[in-house]
């Protein structure tokens, strides 16, 4: 296939194909392998963390004692309001202020608490290692609690989707409470929720390039890194202009990577469904 192309373009091609199994299996140029295990743990622990807040959320929200559907209702609808950014901020800042309150009172030491918290940045960018893992944790938090309060509004209104006449009916046949719950209301909660879940799942993956913002050297930052036309030079690339291809494997990165979840989620919501046809086309 690439006789047809023009003989200079096929050389280029050739040369960048080259280059680029070279970088990727050259011991030397693991970043991309490391930044690769940073994104991919924020993304999973993360949404971990956004699934179980939500659950929980949506749960008090649509069942819980006053206060408690207050404090959910609040929780949602401020969240959902303040830009991811700032969580990525407030956080990190937060957490340093109260160690160093913490070390200031006496109260405990920071070789007590085994925490590097302070020393920035939390990455040693020559070896690529995370030096202060607290606060990719945070990070994690970060995306879990504003992402948590996107999937708390998909699983409400997936719980108020269900049918009552087929809670009624279950009751009907003489279940109790908690087995309608957890046989009839959850197991179809999930048919409704999957889609819009998904898309909170997709929203998570891509702002893990926020990572970058608090300095973890995540795939955002390999890029950034060796897109730098001084890293090139430095790194002894022969040809600088390869530049722009590191942004261009981030672009694919971030292409697959939400392609596979989206293949990932279809799957999940077919067998979900698998013995309840009729669940979710009440309207058709």
């Amino acid at each position: 296939m690439l006789d047809l192309l023009p003989p200079w373009l096929r050389d280029g091609i050739g040369d960048d194909v080259a280059f680029w199994i070279g970088y990727l299996t050259n011991g030397k140029h693991l970043a991309w392998y490391a930044s690769l295990q940073f994104t991919l743990f924020a993304a999973v622990f993360g949404g971990l963390i956004a699934l179980l807040l939500g659950l929980g959320a949506a749960a008090l929200r649509n069942s819980g004692p006053l206060p408690l559907r207050l404090l959910a209702t609040g929780y949602i609808n401020i969240v959902r309001g303040v830009p991811d950014v700032l969580f990525f901020i407030f956080f990190p800042l937060a957490f340093e202020q109260g160690i160093e309150w913490l070390v200031s009172t006496q109260v405990c030491t920071r070789e007590t608490l085994a925490l590097n918290a302070g020393q920035w940045p939390p990455c040693d960018a020559a070896n690529w290692r995370l030096t202060s893992p607290e606060y990719l944790v945070l990070a994690c938090v970060s995306l879990g609690i504003v992402y948590g309060a996107f999937a708390a509004n998909v699983v409400s209104g997936a719980l108020r989707s269900v049918p009552l006449g087929q809670l009624e009916a279950a009751r009907a046949y003489g279940m109790s409470r908690a087995q309608v719950l957890w046989r009839v209301h959850i197991r179809q909660m999930w048919v409704y929720a999957l889609p819009g879940l998904s898309n909170v799942w997709l929203l998570l993956i891509k702002a893990t390039s926020l990572l970058s913002l608090l300095q973890i050297l995540d795939f955002v930052s390999w890029a950034q890194r060796l897109g730098a036309a001084n890293f090139s030079r430095s790194a002894g690339l022969v040809h600088p202009d390869w530049r722009w291809q590191y942004y261009l494997v981030l672009l694919l990165f971030y292409i697959l990577l939400t392609w596979l979840s989206e293949k990932a989620f279809a799957a999940i919501s077919r067998r979900v469904r698998r013995g309840m046809p009729l669940v979710g086309q009440e309207a058709m």
